[in-house]
């Protein structure tokens, strides 16, 4: 009877401390071109406990990958624990993570889904976005950083039939890392970010 009550405690312990942590995770939402990629560099974040593909940005409910998505963006859902890592710190990996000066997409993916741009929900999360972009801007003075930041609209994750998006660089990571390499993304990155480019 003491051995049973002793794993209900505990189990109850271990349950409300989870649900404590998830309460005290946080988002963010950012299009940095393909998703398959952005999962994969924010993935490695320490501080970083999920990452969801999916499209955000425009008018149209519920796009789909090789449906209709016209007016979004391919972005992710980052969620993290600030405790570990800061909104700022989120920024700062976006930032070396994409091309700011691309205005046609992002490396290899062209077209308005590749755009990059940062997703806020709040004049907090606004004033820090500002403030990171304005440390590129300064940085690069001769070049045009030309990723928006924007209001946050509904996220739509990627699902049912397409669902195999998700993760796609764990899951098929030959393809997926032939596809990095062909696209330039990391040569392009370590142009412009040089040791600070992460990948």
């Amino acid at each position: 009877m003491k051995k049973i009550l002793g794993l209900v405690l505990t189990s109850s312990v271990l349950f409300y401390a989870s649900l404590a942590h998830a309460a005290n995770t946080e988002k963010a939402v950012l299009a940095g071109g393909c998703f398959w990629c952005m999962e994969s560099d924010f993935e490695k974040l320490p501080g970083v406990t999920d990452v969801i593909s999916g499209f955000t940005g425009g008018k149209l409910k519920n796009p789909t990958y090789n449906g209709n998505h016209k007016g979004h963006y391919e972005a992710v859902e980052i969620t993290y624990d600030p405790a570990i890592v800061s909104y700022q710190g989120i920024l700062d990996h976006f930032w070396v993570n994409i091309d700011p000066f691309d205005a046609k997409g992002q490396f290899c993916d062209k077209g308005p889904s590749y755009l990059s741009a940062i997703f806020v929900e709040n004049d907090e999360q606004r004033k820090l976005a500002e403030k990171t972009k304005a440390a590129v801007v300064a940085e690069f003075p001769n070049q045009t950083v030309v990723t928006p930041i924007l209001n946050a609209s509904t996220f739509y994750p990627i699902k049912g039939k397409e669902s195999f998006h998700q993760d796609y660089y764990k899951n098929n990571p030959i393809r997926y890392n032939t596809y990095r390499w062909r696209c330039g993304r990391d040569s392009r990155l370590e142009d412009i970010w040089g040791d600070r480019a992460t990948h």
